[in-house]
């Protein structure tokens, strides 16, 4: 799909990400030049590419949990299906100074978009795999992620957006209006 030397393919245009507005989960810029896809200098913010298996992207993913074997061919022809999709909004987190200015990916987060027949044909978001570096945690970032998804899923006329999370995440989630539910999650796993 890519080779190293071509220009990398985004999953979704960014242009999306242009105008959302996180103050009302507290997060607020001032005309410093920083943004929420820009919140420090040498952090971007924007959608995966296909350059990013070799950013360390499934590095990432790994911290979160049991990635398995996923080679670049994998991802690429996993990502060429998502794209295809039209669903999936996955972001990074790029530190663009780091790996001699190679870039490295340092955290992601995923927004799913299901079309549902119920509720005149609304769609339903899902928000996935929201994880920051080790390295990287206590800079916001994780917030950043979690406030782009959740605003683009109301931006894209979701009529709900719904995520899962370990018990002691539940305040953190709280800060963007997630509540916990009536309804229980269940699961069958036919793998790990």
């Amino acid at each position: 799909m890519t080779k190293d030397c071509e220009s990398p393919v985004y999953m979704f245009d960014s242009k999306l990400l242009d105008d959302l507005d996180l103050s009302e989960y507290g997060i607020k810029f001032e005309s410093n030049g920083l943004s929420p896809c820009k919140p420090e200098p040498g952090i971007i913010i924007r959608p995966l590419s296909t350059h990013d298996f070799d950013k360390g992207f499934t590095n990432v993913l790994s911290q979160l949990t049991r990635l398995g074997d996923v080679s670049k061919k994998d991802f690429l022809d996993r990502f060429q299906g998502m794209q295809k999709a039209g669903c999936y909004y996955p972001l990074v987190v790029e530190d663009t100074e780091a790996n001699e200015g190679q870039g490295k990916i340092v955290g992601t987060g995923t927004l799913e978009i299901e079309q549902k027949f119920i509720h005149s044909c609304a769609l339903r978001g899902r928000v996935e795999e929201i994880v920051i570096d080790s390295e990287y945690r206590g800079r916001k970032f994780g917030k950043l992620v979690l406030g782009l998804v959740t605003a683009l899923s109301k931006k894209l006329n979701c009529y709900k957006t719904t995520l899962e999370c370990k018990v002691e995440n539940i305040p953190f989630y709280g800060i963007f209006n997630y509540k916990e539910d009536s309804e229980k999650f269940m699961q069958l796993r036919f793998r790990d």
